[in-house]
Parts: structure tokens; sequence; C-alpha cells
């Protein structure tokens, strides 16, 4: 394919993502194993004739940590291929959800930066309505936290982190293929 057809190409997981999710999260449920092995074939075949497929193993190997069959592996796959590669992926830190805030008073920043890590796709003036503050307040205490972070950033000490390469990847990759073979 070319640069222009890869472009506008939806892959099989895009259209249908239920086939390629865990069987705990699927609406189906684990079903016999027939229906597993039969299930699983399918997803590989499209993974297989995908041609995003190095894009995918390597950005869910090395970047983020997703659930279910992708790039032709399993969540097992992957985790192994990391441990082979020596890649870590960091956890998202959980969203803080506060209590609702009660009464008038002034809004702390720990509540502000809480609810944008628990909502962060609400504009400010959603945020000012879930605290009951004004959007100015809100404003206010992410450019704070911004400030913060970015100093918090200067000062900290450069940290090298060896990133593989996409023929590091794919070398794992075929090496999970030929154990499954042997």
């Amino acid at each position: 394919m070319t640069t222009m057809e890869t472009d506008s190409y939806i892959p099989a997981c895009a259209k249908s993502p239920e086939d390629f999710l865990p069987y705990e999260l699927s609406d189906e449920g684990p079903g016999d194993q027939r229906h597993q092995q039969a299930r699983m074939a399918a997803a590989h075949r499209q993974c297989a004739a995908c041609p995003l497929f190095v894009e995918c193993l390597y950005r869910s190997v090395v970047e983020v940590d997703v659930s279910g069959y992708v790039a032709c592996t399993t969540e097992d796959q992957r985790r192994d291929m990391r441990a082979m590669l020596g890649v870590e992926i960091g956890q998202p830190a959980p969203g803080v959800i506060g209590a609702p805030r009660v009464g008038a008073g002034p809004v702390d920043h720990e509540s502000v930066v809480a609810m944008r890590q628990a909502y962060p796709n609400d504009t400010c003036h959603q945020l000012a309505e879930r605290l009951g503050c004004s959007t100015s307040t809100i404003k206010r205490h992410l450019r704070r936290e911004r400030e913060r972070q970015a100093a918090q950033v200067a000062a900290a000490p450069p940290t090298i982190r060896r990133v593989p390469t996409t023929d590091e990847v794919l070398d794992a990759f075929d090496s999970l293929e030929t154990s499954k073979v042997a």
C-alpha cells in the first residue's frame, strides 16, 4: 500500500474492536475452547494482513500497554517481549475523584488538579460547574499546576532510557513466533 492508501486505511481492530478484546471484557464471555481458538485465529489473520502491523506491534510493546489481542500478540506475549527488550511502560496515575464540593468558600488547588485528572476532557467551564466555582479559578489553579510541573521537569536530572529499535521489537516478536512452533 502507498502512504496515501495507509492514511485512509481503517484496520479491522478499529472496525470491530470487540473481536480483539480479552474474553473477560467481551460480551460473549469465555465460551468453549474451540470458539476461543477460532476467534483468536480470525484476529491473528486480520492482524497479520494489516499494513499497520509493524507500527502497531512497536507501539503496543514500547509505548502503550493495551489489553486484548494486538499485532498478533496477547498481553502475556507483549509482557514477555518487554522483558526481553528491557522495556518498562509506566502506568498512568489513577484519577482521584474527590467528594463533591458543598457550600461556598475557596476551592483548594488539590481539588482542581484531582478533578482535571478525573475528567481530562472537560472544559474549564465544566470543571468549574463540577466544583461550584468560577472558570477563572479553575484556569488559575491549572496554570499554577503547569508551572509547578515545568519547574519539576527543569530541576530533575535527565533520565536516559534506551528505546528499542523497530528491528529489535520485530526480533523479539520472531523469537515468540519460533517458540510457538518448536
